[in-house]
């Protein structure tokens, strides 16, 4: 039996994505690992297993078939690649060969052998990290709204990472995912969703055999460095409060995530050293080919972007998705023809941003 593992992602991500794989390689050269693509190849560029660390390629349309477009316009980018993860769960379960599945997202990176997680499926069904795994001091009031109170609102667990054993209770939980991942991955604070990982605050109510997992070695990231420091032990092995960093999250290479390390990474050297190391990696995997932001269901097919507030009157309107099956097309009877004329969501292409085709 086997290990099977995969990260969902579009190919503006695919450098962060080629990390992940390499690293994960790296420390279980003998698992399975699957590239869940909600994407199509830009031109010029073609996506050839052969040179990649993936094993396997899942697409969008290999998942929901002719209805791919019809549900994918109803969801951004962020909402797309989570939004397939439960389907994906439940593909990969129902391979002959997989015994155990692990997710990571694409901005991951592995360090040390995920063996413990592995072991504990033997035990249980499902393992959840949580964003933080000790409380921040009352005192420090930033800390506790940046963290403690963001969790509240985003979610208790960081669903960066989970790990499902193919027993009874993993694959009913997979089911449930990809049931309410279908209707109700949404970036909707005002109504308690956001995206995928929301939902899993229930697991621990729904589901037995669930384990949360409170190593700090596992999914260290700027929301949990307020109470985690970085050390290398003398064979330069890296550590977190003692323990072997499995993986790091790299969320949000850039400005954001460089003010939020600092703020609470501070003084440690060892993580601005990680990030370094990072970005270089990040850099050298890029494909010049894959055009920055690119998402090949952003956009309608005149090269328009495709604004959030269109996404979410078609998603809502039952008669809109019958009438229109691919709403993706311009011209006559189109979808995009109809809001021309009965809205004024389509506002010009400077205000929208053009992105030629």
């Amino acid at each position: 039996m086997t290990i099977h593992a995969f990260s969902s992602f579009s190919y503006s991500y695919l450098n962060r994505a080629r990390v992940l794989a390499r690293t994960l390689r790296a420390q279980h050269p003998d698992w399975v690992i699957w590239a869940v693509m909600t994407d199509k190849e830009p031109e010029g560029f073609v996506f050839d297993l052969e040179n990649e660390d993936f094993d396997r390629v899942l697409t969008v349309e290999d998942m929901y078939g002719d209805e791919t477009e019809r549900w994918l316009f109803g969801h951004d980018i962020v909402e797309a690649c989570t939004a397939v993860k439960g389907r994906a769960c439940v593909h990969l379960l129902n391979q002959p060969d997989c015994e155990k599945m692990v997710y990571f997202d694409p901005d991951i990176a592995l360090f040390n052998p995920m063996t413990p997680v592995i072991n504990l499926l033997d035990d249980y069904s499902i393992v959840l990290t949580p964003h933080q795994i000790d409380p921040d001091d009352k005192d420090d009031k930033v800390a506790v709204r940046d963290n403690e109170i963001t969790s509240l609102d985003y979610g208790i667990f960081n669903l960066g990472f989970c790990a499902v054993a193919n027993d009874d209770e993993g694959r009913r939980f997979a089911q449930w995912w990809d049931d309410r991942l279908y209707d109700w991955c949404h970036d909707r604070l005002d109504i308690g969703l956001f995206v995928d990982q929301k939902w899993c605050d229930l697991v621990p109510c729904f589901f037995d055999g669930v384990k949360v997992l409170r190593d700090p070695g596992y999914n260290v990231a700027s929301w949990n460095l307020s109470q985690r420091e970085m050390t290398y032990d003398t064979e330069g092995n890296a550590l977190v409060n003692g323990q072997p960093l499995r993986f790091y999250h790299f969320t949000k290479l850039g400005p954001v995530g460089d003010v939020m390390t600092q703020r609470y990474a501070k003084d440690n050297v060892e993580v601005y050293e990680l990030w370094w190391w990072y970005r270089n990696m990040v850099q050298e995997l890029s494909s010049d080919e894959i055009v920055k932001g690119w998402w090949f269901y952003g956009t309608f097919d005149n090269g328009e972007k495709i604004a959030k507030d269109v996404r979410e009157l078609y998603r809502d309107r039952a008669d809109l998705k019958a009438a229109f099956a691919n709403p993706l097309k311009t011209g006559p009877g189109s979808f995009y023809e109809w809001l021309t004329h009965n809205t004024d969501l389509l506002e010009t292409a400077e205000h929208r941003g053009f992105v030629p085709v």
